[in-house]
């Protein structure tokens, strides 16, 4: 495979600072709703980056499950790789990429943990496996072989009935407010459209990047 032929011209829109919100969450809405309404998959996955205690950044792909006036949220375990990153170290970058649109957005930002409540209220609407799955799986940790996970499953499908699984005490959410976003525009000739919102004080600044 020739990789340096491997490319594609950007040529859908444009972006204007006139087209811009002046609050970027937004703005941020507007485009997502763009992408869902699209039929992109899973246009609420975003990428998770975060440092660890041995100064190594790492990334996933996780889930936004609400936004609201204080941020975005995902779930997870609270014994996983990013959580415990999360807990030395509470900066952390998410991106989305939505490329069939020719548009990427990042955010920076802090993670804190949602209340139990905000979680116990999210869990309780996941399908029944989901919240199992939550149960069984000790995230990130070494394991032999899948068959000691399908066994645990099976416990747990005979413990806790349909409906009545609790919240598990090592799972939960994370609220990532901002400190800053940019918003990326593809455009031909790699001049993409690139504005970045950073917080000062109480204030939204906007400013135009060079691609």
């Amino acid at each position: 495979m020739n990789l340096a032929n491997l490319r594609r011209e950007y040529t859908q829109a444009g972006l204007d600072r006139n087209d811009l919100a002046p609050d970027p969450a937004v703005q941020f809405r507007t485009w997502f709703d763009q992408a869902t309404h699209a039929g992109l998959s899973e246009p609420n996955a975003m990428t998770l980056a975060t440092v660890g205690a041995n100064g190594r950044p790492s990334t996933r792909i996780v889930l936004l499950k609400a936004m609201d006036p204080h941020g975005l949220v995902f779930y997870t375990n609270f014994e996983s790789r990013k959580a415990r990153d999360i807990a030395g170290n509470a900066h952390v970058a998410l991106h989305f990429s939505w490329l069939d649109l020719e548009r990427q957005v990042s955010v920076e930002g802090k993670a804190a943990r949602v209340t139990e409540s905000e979680s116990a209220e999210y869990f309780n609407k996941r399908p029944y496996g989901n919240q199992l799955g939550a149960w069984v799986s000790a995230q990130s940790s070494v394991i032999i072989t899948r068959v000691e996970m399908e066994k645990k499953l099976e416990e747990l499908k005979a413990k806790y009935p349909e409906g009545r699984v609790p919240l598990p005490p090592f799972w939960g959410g994370f609220r990532v407010t901002p400190e800053v976003w940019e918003f990326w525009q593809g455009r031909p000739n790699r001049l993409h459209d690139r504005f970045r919102y950073r917080r000062e004080h109480s204030a939204w600044i906007v400013e135009r990047l060079s691609p």
